[in-house]
């Protein structure tokens, strides 16, 4: 009796419309898949056009070049002898369907349409395509001539259907199915299906992983049989990261284990599973049994091929693992880290520029570069040829071999200090170390002239000029006192970025990087057009919370003791005068609010759905020994006041790293108004009529 079969998945890092590069990554994860002996080949959803295509799937080219795509697989020899499961849209009698298409030897055996679309936080799918609701129906297919030409087939089946082959059955799902309460899983497996397969496009979110695990070992610790799970991996063009994690579980345990952050494009796992342990683990299961003698049977579409071997009695089968969580921590420090590398190797700049202020998040954001140099050493370290050949290019030196991640970040990496009159010896002290224990190329500049100049031109218009308030000036004139400073930072740094390594001799250009935490975006504390206003911020999902104890971490992995005294030091703007040579100024003060607070504030409003008064009902219980309802009630009126106010900066956000459900991101993450009355009448009239 056949028993083991042999499968295959993987985690392939998609770009977005790159079909020449998609099409290279699946022919690598087909043959790696074959030499390992695997006899199917699960890939990402939507593998071949990239899944984060958007707006351009209403295009017929991204169906054509899909197609044109798809026809290149079934011709080559590669895809010979496995069966091939990827993933493109297709056009049904004119409806625009995500689907799984699934091949062998030149004959597609079946077109599966997804059935549960993901619609919710960063994914519009229901924009794109249409659900199939047909459940376990199966129409015919009319394939485009140039598939028609080489599979010699008029029509394949579309729909609802499994796979049976010699051997076992196999079901499909795609990625939001399994999230889905009624997952089709369910069915199938009642229905007698032994291998559940799931092509996933899932990003990263600090603290995720372990949900997407559970899910797949849960969905067959009750139901028995073997889980596939493939995802995309890598930023394929946008804010997200997906982050592989690519696994096969079997009766509710892991059995392989893919990573999580890697620099490697494409990567397969291969795991050999018993058949029979999936049919005696189902046996002694009654109410399984009762249940599976009931069910309405799935569609099956016969398959003359088997995944074992005639004689397998011999061959080795793969045994449960234990799943290895990231740390948060290490969450942050590998995470926005891959994505850099991808952003900056795609975008074919030369490096990075950083205003370092010395701060938390800035600090934040250069020991995340520093991490990316670390991980590139590293995978070169370990052979991969791809990344040395985009070192190589990045740095202009066809000769080049980065070993040390100083060295490489002073080649890549440049580092802006924006001194003025309100910048204390302090912070200039602290960014000057932290860029010598990092290796990055290090400015030091005053700004001074800059603002003077800048301001010199309103008082010769207006006839006034400006004072702060702790010199008797208005909270007006000193708003925008500090506001000058912040925007002439943010031009200094695009042109240091565009022309400094011109100045020192070098090609190209730099990326600018933003490093404004997500809590100060929620609250609005930054200036519009300031330094938080660049290319790209690593840290624009993260919280203060969580980048202070990233510090750490890279205080204790990364010995940069500069990073323990930017730990100890106050958070602070530095953009009103300086007392007896000391910073007066705090961001916490400034804000009226800590940040602990604002985290809080944050995941009730996003997660919670908590408007005003929602808030305030949840805040009187969460901080009932802490505060009285009327400082809850004025706590949140703030609160809601500074959000309101400042909503419209975040029509102008920088594209930040997605790696908080509460993040603010008004792109197409968190979708509200940015002209509100911020005078809420009607929601705090209800917190005091509570109140009192």
């Amino acid at each position: 009796m056949s028993r083991a079969v042999a499968v295959a998945t993987c985690a392939l890092n998609q770009w977005a419309l790159d079909f020449e590069g998609n099409l290279e990554r699946i022919f690598r994860s087909i043959d790696i898949a074959k030499r390992k002996g695997a006899r199917y080949r699960l890939g990402p959803e939507l593998e071949i056009c990239g899944y984060g295509c958007s707006d351009h799937y209403y295009e017929s080219d991204t169906l054509l070049h899909s197609f044109q795509v798809l026809e290149k697989l079934l011709q080559s020899p590669a895809t010979q002898d496995i069966i091939c499961d990827v993933g493109m849209p297709v056009l049904h009698r004119n409806v625009r369907y995500n689907c799984r298409v699934i091949f062998l030897n030149k004959k597609i055996l079946l077109i599966r349409p997804k059935i549960s679309l993901a619609n919710a936080g960063n994914y519009r799918e229901l924009r794109w395509f249409t659900p199939w609701s047909k459940a376990r129906h199966v129409e015919e297919y009319f394939l485009p001539r140039i598939i028609q030409e080489v599979t010699g087939q008029e029509t394949v089946p579309f729909g609802d259907a499994v796979l049976a082959t010699k051997d076992t059955c196999l079901g499909t799902e795609i990625c939001e199915e399994l999230w889905a309460p009624n997952s089709p899983h369910i069915e199938m497996g009642l229905d007698g299906v032994e291998i559940f397969t799931n092509s996933s496009g899932s990003h990263h979110v600090l603290r995720k992983a372990h949900a997407r695990v559970d899910l797949v070992n849960s969905a067959t610790a009750k139901n028995g049989g073997i889980y596939i799970l493939a995802n995309q991996k890598g930023c394929d063009g946008d804010r997200l990261y997906y982050d592989g994690c690519a696994m096969i579980s079997m009766n509710g345990e892991t059995v392989a284990q893919g990573t999580q952050f890697s620099l490697n494009d494409v990567e397969v796992l291969v795991a050999t599973l018993d058949l029979e342990d999936v049919r005696s683990y189902r046996a002694e299961i009654s109410s399984r049994n009762l249940a599976a003698s009931k069910v309405s049977p799935y569609p099956r579409v016969k398959v003359d091929f088997a995944l074992s071997c005639p004689d397998d009695v011999a061959v080795p089968t793969c045994m449960p693992i234990q799943w290895r969580h990231h740390s948060p921590e290490e969450e942050i420090s590998l995470g926005p880290a891959c994505w850099l590398w991808d952003y900056l190797r795609r975008s074919k700049q030369a490096g990075f520029l950083l205003p370092l202020s010395g701060g938390i998040d800035s600090s934040a954001t250069a020991c995340i570069v520093y991490s990316m140099c670390h991980q590139v050493c590293l995978a070169v370290k370990n052979g991969n040829a791809d990344v040395l050949a985009d070192a190589r290019r990045i740095v202009n030196d066809e000769t080049y071999i980065p070993k040390d991640p100083r060295e490489f970040c002073k080649r890549i990496f440049t580092t802006c200090y924006m001194a003025s009159e309100n910048s204390s010896r302090d912070t200039c002290n602290r960014a000057k170390l932290l860029a010598e224990q990092i290796g990055s190329y290090h400015i030091n500049l005053n700004i001074d002239a800059a603002v003077k100049a800048v301001v010199g031109i309103f008082s010769v218009v207006t006839g006034r000029t400006p004072q702060f308030s702790v010199c008797g000036g208005s909270n007006r004139e000193s708003l925008a006192l500090q506001n000058v400073q912040a925007r002439i930072r943010m031009v200094l740094a695009y042109l240091f970025a565009q022309l400094t390594l011109w100045a020192r001799g070098m090609p190209g250009g730099l990326l600018v990087l933003g490093s404004a935490n997500v809590d100060e975006s929620l609250r609005g504390y930054l200036t519009k057009y300031d330094c938080s206003s660049a290319d790209i911020n690593p840290i624009g999902g993260i919280s203060k919370t969580d980048l202070r104890n990233f510090i750490q971490y890279c205080l204790e992995n990364f010995q940069l003791t500069a990073l323990s005294s930017i730990m100890s030091a106050p958070p602070t703007a530095e953009l009103e005068p300086l007392v007896d040579g000391q910073v007066a100024q705090t961001d916490e003060a400034d804000m009226g609010m800590t940040y602990a607070e604002l985290s809080i504030y944050g995941k009730l409003r996003k997660i919670a759905k908590a408007g005003p008064y929602s808030m305030f009902c949840k805040l009187i219980n969460m901080w009932k020994e802490i505060c009285t309802p009327r400082e809850v009630a004025s706590k949140v009126k703030h609160f809601f006041r500074m959000y309101s106010v400042n909503r419209h900066k975040m029509t102008t956000l920088t594209p930040s790293y997605h790696a908080e459900n509460y993040s603010p991101d008004d792109n197409r993450f968190d979708l509200r108004p940015f002209l509100y009355n911020t005078s809420w009448s009607w929601q705090f009239r209800c917190i005091d009529k509570q109140v009192n």
